[in-house]
């Protein structure tokens, strides 16, 4: 057959470990026998990442904002045992951290939904989508701990000189004290992104904070989304016939259980945080948990939401079978070429995306998938199969 040709470039940004054993072997069995794959190669592996003193992380993300479209293996963030491992410079910083801060995006994760592998909430038939606030709050947070008895302060000096003071506590004895923040310019690009990606997918889009306790902090997400949303996409929402939802945290939670799902539910940096685990283990595993960073500029990078799979790469230098699950990293590839054909207006590469989707989910619906999933499904006798069968599986579907 003649390859599906490609106009424009997306990023490609390599990683580290298991999956970018993986990487290789979906590029080899599920890409490059059908496209002729154009694309702008970045080496994000952790050894290359500290040659270049981490410059190619700043360069990828900057790539990505001339070509609008990346794909992005999983990436170790060094910690001291891994500074040691890699003889590293210095303990760089989460790859994904200087993406996101550079494209200013925020992340969209949903569960890929297949039959054999049921929700914990049995009333949960579509994907629920978390769009997490990516900046500040607790992330960002400045802390104390309080010795003995005195009097804290929440302090605020205008350029002018000019102080403003709120007491936060007068502690009788020790204690803890927190201080965190945000910023317009942040939330405003986070509210752009969940409207914009809302309208992408043609889906509703709720958000919830605590605003009746936190009536300054809380209530300005809530006021900017708002102001937002009726400024700019009000008309959009209608037209595209979905709705902007809002509610309180706690009472977005007792819905989220009770609904069938289909739907993007937006949260401030913590509560996205817990959200998206609770998330992604209910609805099976981490393995099967796609992520997207959209800007509200139209930048997209779509990575799997899980690790490197540091146990298995060990296995697999010990020249041991692995058993690792791929179907999120492919899923990463296909939410790129799908990005890449819908604004180049190449519907050859929308379709070759859609059909290695389908493939990959007919192998495990077929009863043929890797160990983590052999483990969980509801199907009796499931073919386990090895890291590259797998992959070779779902070649044989497509």
């Amino acid at each position: 057959m003649e390859k599906i040709k490609m106009t424009t470039p997306i990023v490609e940004m390599d990683g580290d470990e298991m999956t970018r054993i993986l990487w290789k072997m979906i590029k080899d069995h599920l890409l490059t026998p059908y496209i002729e794959l154009n694309t702008e190669y970045y080496d994000l592996g952790l050894e290359h990442r500290n040659e270049t003193n981490d410059q190619v992380t700043v360069d990828s993300a900057n790539a990505t904002k001339k070509h609008k479209v990346a794909v992005k293996c999983a990436t170790i963030t060094p910690n001291a045992a891994r500074m040691d491992e890699y003889t590293l410079k210095e303990m760089w910083k989460s790859p994904n951290g200087t993406i996101r801060a550079i494209l200013d995006g925020t992340v969209f994760r949903a569960p890929i939904v297949v039959k054999g592998i049921e929700p914990c909430v049995k009333n949960w038939k579509k994907p629920i989508t978390i769009a997490r606030h990516a900046y500040g709050d607790v992330y960002k947070g400045v802390e104390m701990k309080i010795p003995e008895a005195g009097k804290v302060e929440l302090v605020y000096t205008k350029e002018n000189g000019e102080v403003e003071k709120e007491c936060i506590h007068n502690f009788t004895g020790s204690g803890i004290v927190q201080g965190m923040h945000n910023v317009n310019e942040s939330i405003e690009s986070f509210a752009k992104s969940c409207f914009n990606y809302a309208l992408d997918v043609k889906q509703d889009l709720w958000f919830a904070t605590k605003d009746t306790i936190s009536k300054k902090y809380d209530h300005t997400f809530k006021d900017i989304f708002q102001e937002i949303f009726e400024k700019d996409f009000k008309t959009k929402f209608e037209e595209a016939g979905i709705q902007y939802f809002y509610t309180l945290i706690d009472d977005a939670v007792a819905r989220v259980m009770k609904s069938e799902g289909g739907y993007i539910w937006a949260c401030k940096n913590y509560d996205g945080d817990v959200m998206s685990d609770m998330i992604s283990s209910a609805f099976g595993s981490l393995a099967m948990m796609t992520s997207v960073l959209v800007s509200p500029e139209g930048y997209y990078e779509y990575e799997a939401a899980h690790g490197t799979v540091q146990r298995h790469y060990y296995k697999h230098l010990k020249g041991e079978e692995t058993s690792t699950n791929s179907v999120a990293t492919i899923f990463a590839w296909t939410g790129a070429l799908r990005k890449r054909g819908e604004l180049d207006n190449n519907t050859e590469l929308m379709a070759f995306a859609d059909k290695l989707d389908h493939a990959t989910l007919k192998t495990i619906e077929d009863g043929k998938m890797t160990k983590d999933l052999a483990l969980i499904t509801t199907f009796e006798n499931p073919v386990v199969l090895n890291s590259e069968d797998f992959i070779k599986e779902v070649a044989k579907n497509l």
